[in-house]
């Protein structure tokens, strides 16, 4: 198989990066990766589920990883783990052996190692420019369950239909299920075993990153987690924060300790961000240099400076974030030619202990253990995005009335960068429209 046919048969099955963003994966294989690195770093805290699956399937996962390298002609395909996945590790120690290009790279607990900036100079030494893609170091990234996707492509000739997720926070039964795609955030919770807590909030993706949504919004291929949180706790008080009086408050509160700057992940990396910079000229709309709100653009969102390390807490990656928007909004785009400065000696020390995040956040008490359970759910009804990924939404290929199968493709893929998208169970397509398809099961 040479890359042209692996590009191919990835967007055919409609696989895209199963966290963050989504980027499609078919645009990562590519020959100038000298090496190739999966991710199991769990950036957020409280997920579970790629070390869950990495243990459960690591034969299948290092196969298809070391397939990958071979096809792209990387020379290492290093496996980034956190040294405390210890039944993980061992799983992996087990077969890895089979694999001579495959390693292992330990990583510490902090937060967040799931970076991917973070996580190449973790295990490869190399620092990607500001605003860079990895691929211009050599280097391409791919998560767990996003390697596993390609296996099960490969393998079982199975598209992306079904996801899994991590359910945690105030419910009955913390649980790791897989689940078809537009399946209910409701529901998945209900598969834990209720919510423990009155008028619960859904925070879908993580505590640092995530965001609030509603009972009824549909799991996407990006979907990782939904932590259920009372609505009156700390972190969905802050989440909710008007951007407004967190400008007015940065006014009259921030004292230009540089705590901000200090811990940034990726201002410790070299690159241009300075938040305790920002913070003074947006609270004092001070304009005479647009370098703070330029390098806005180099930010990663990780949430760290607000969540952590600020002692007013103050919100500067909810600032930078609506600033970024605004310079977008205005046909901005991030300088391309900034490189980054050498790494900071300092940076071994400013690492954020996952354990202590947690405590911070008022999470401790959740982190329980959650095992997977890898049959997929059945469900009624999905609402399933047309948009599911970075790039142009697939494009409707069903109408009202339709008979379709789980597998089929339901939407196909637009002309720019897109995948197509699969119906993620048997039944009756009920609606087409308003970005989604709605499919009910007969």
């Amino acid at each position: 198989m040479d890359c042209k046919d692996l590009s191919s048969m990835i967007k055919e099955n409609g696989i895209v990066g199963a966290g963050g963003a989504g980027f499609p994966t078919y645009m990562k294989i590519d020959e100038r990766a000298q090496i190739i690195l999966l991710n199991c770093a769990e950036c957020e805290p409280l997920l579970k589920l790629h070390r869950q699956l990495l243990e459960k399937y690591a034969q299948e996962i290092l196969e298809t990883f070391q397939l990958v390298a071979d096809t792209v002609g990387a020379e290492q395909a290093i496996v980034g783990i956190k040294g405390e996945y210890k039944d993980t590790v061992a799983a992996l120690n087990r077969c890895i052996h089979r694999f001579p290009k495959v390693s292992l790279q330990l990583l510490d607990s902090v937060y967040p190692m799931g970076d991917e900036v973070v996580l190449i100079y973790e295990a490869t030494g190399r620092v990607v420019r500001p605003g860079g893609l990895p691929i211009e170091e050599g280097i391409a990234v791919f998560n767990v369950e996003t390697m596993y996707n390609i296996y099960r492509a490969l393998k079982k000739n199975k598209p992306v239909t079904d996801k899994l997720v991590t359910i945690v926070g105030e419910v009955e039964s913390p649980v790791t299920i897989r689940v078809p795609l537009g399946t209910a955030l409701q529901t998945c919770v209900e598969f834990a075993g209720g919510a423990t807590t009155a008028d619960p909030v859904f925070l879908v993706g993580g505590p640092m990153m995530g965001n609030i949504k509603g009972a009824d919004s549909p799991v996407t291929k990006t979907t990782n987690a939904v932590l259920v949180l009372p609505k009156e706790h700390s972190l969905i008080q802050k989440k909710n924060q008007n951007p407004a009086i967190g400008l007015k408050r940065a006014a009259s509160a921030c004292c230009q300790c540089q705590a901000c700057t200090d811990l940034c992940p990726r201002h410790a990396l070299g690159h241009p961000i300075e938040p305790h910079k920002f913070m003074r000229a947006a609270a004092n709309r001070d304009f005479r240099d647009a370098n703070p709100f330029v390098n806005t653009f180099f930010c990663s969102s990780c949430g760290l400076c607000e969540l952590y390390s600020c002692p007013q807490g103050l919100a500067p990656r909810s600032l930078m974030a609506e600033y970024k928007t605004g310079l977008r909004k205005a046909g901005l785009k991030p300088p391309a030619d900034v490189l980054p400065t050498p790494v900071r000696e300092s940076r071994e020390y400013r690492k954020a202990p996952e354990e202590r995040l947690e405590a911070r956040l008022g999470l401790s008490a959740y982190d329980r253990e959650a095992p997977i359970e890898d049959e997929v759910k059945k469900v009624n009804v999905v609402v399933i995005p047309l948009s599911q990924h970075i790039g142009a939404p697939a494009e409707p290929v069903v109408s009202v009335g339709d008979a379709v199968e789980r597998g089929q493709i339901i939407a196909a893929a637009a002309k720019r960068l897109s995948v197509p998208i699969h119906a993620s169970v048997s039944g009756k397509v009920t609606k087409v429209g308003g970005g989604e398809i709605t499919l009910t099961v007969s």
